[in-house]
């Protein structure tokens, strides 16, 4: 149960800096059952596919969510947790901060008009500071003054650049509150999408996202609350999917982690509120038959969540089987199409 077992070795060469000249040239690992993987591109997604599946994305769309502030004539760089709508005088925030420990109980940071007063460290995330809004509504902060916030190991020494800005997106995406991308949604093109049957879930991604399992335990893991919304229309069709037998394809763990969370209730039922799920050795999945998933860091929780749904030994040998290939991996890389173990 140690994270450990969730460990593989990637050439750094392997990492991919930039997104495929299109969005379809990727290429895509094809696992299903227990025969020999097939490789192939993700524009050929469908012909892999049960005519029939449901095939779940996530809708969340990311903020630019760094943000440079002043704080007593200094620059400090904040990563707000849970960028939203409506973060107006009175309201609160969550952010890393570089530089955190400069700041004192009400402190102030500026961005221009924007005015916030540093509050305490969160009570449930030791790396998070809580804020308070007392002037201007700080998502127009975020969307005229924050950057793309890229994860670390792509490597941007002038920061992020207008291709970032389109290709670190889903070409769905619709309800801002990201701090990552949900990367497997990355690859599909509307020709692609239109020979599926596609609903959406939404999941807004948090910086916990990034952080390594390093609980003795892996069960311990802990990733933090994240917004899920699953309208009426969503949640029907999803419901009627399992009772009719089809299989429901997620694509990406995130999109797995909203619907196992809804189902944990019992039912799939339209949902609005959190989830801090770590899919861990021993969880039942209840929807999710097959995964559209990129490829993820070692010793990581989204790697993990792979496992559990492909199989431990079954998942890393397809990750060797990629990395033997040449495959690119991480947030920008290729993806593999996975069936749940004994699916």
């Amino acid at each position: 149960m140690g994270p450990e077992a969730y460990d593989y070795v990637l050439p750094s060469e392997q990492i991919a800096q930039t997104p495929a000249a299109r969005r379809g040239d990727a290429r895509m690992l094809v696992q299903r059952d227990a025969g020999a993987p097939v490789h192939a591109y993700a524009r050929e997604l469908p012909r892999f596919l049960d005519p029939r599946a449901l095939v779940v994305v996530n809708d969340s769309r990311v903020v630019p969510a760094r943000l440079r502030v002043l704080h007593n004539g200094r620059e400090l760089e904040l990563l707000v947790c849970d960028p939203r709508p409506g973060l107006s005088p009175g309201q609160t925030f969550r952010a890393w901060v570089r530089g955190a420990k400069r700041l004192r109980a009400g402190d102030v940071v500026r961005c221009g008009e924007w005015v916030a007063r540093y509050v305490e460290p969160d009570a449930v995330d030791p790396r998070a500071r809580v804020f308070c809004v007392e002037a201007g509504e700080w998502m127009g902060a975020l969307t005229s003054r924050g950057e793309v916030p890229l994860p670390p190991y792509i490597r941007r020494p002038a920061g992020p650049t207008d291709e970032d800005a389109s290709r670190y997106q889903t070409i769905y995406a619709a309800q801002p509150g990201s701090v990552a991308a949900p990367t497997a949604g990355l690859h599909w093109e509307p020709e692609v999408l239109a020979q599926l049957d596609v609903v959406r879930v939404t999941l807004h991604v948090g910086p916990g996202t990034f952080l390594p399992l390093e609980a003795e335990d892996v069960r311990e893991h802990k990733v933090g609350a994240e917004r899920v919304e699953l309208d009426a229309g969503a949640a029907s069709r999803i419901a009627a999917a399992k009772a009719e037998g089809r299989p429901v394809v997620a694509v990406g763990t995130t999109a797995t982690r909203a619907l196992e969370s809804v189902a944990r209730a019992g039912e799939i039922a339209p949902f609005s509120g959190t989830t801090d799920l770590v899919i861990a050795p021993g969880f039942e999945f209840k929807v999710v038959d097959a995964i559209v998933t990129n490829f993820h860091l070692p010793r990581s929780s989204l790697l993990m969540l792979v496992c559990c749904l492909g199989g431990r030994e079954r998942v890393l040998a397809a990750y060797a089987e990629a990395v033997a290939a040449g495959y690119r991996f991480y947030s920008y890389g290729d993806c593999m199409l996975l069936t749940r173990a004994g699916g």
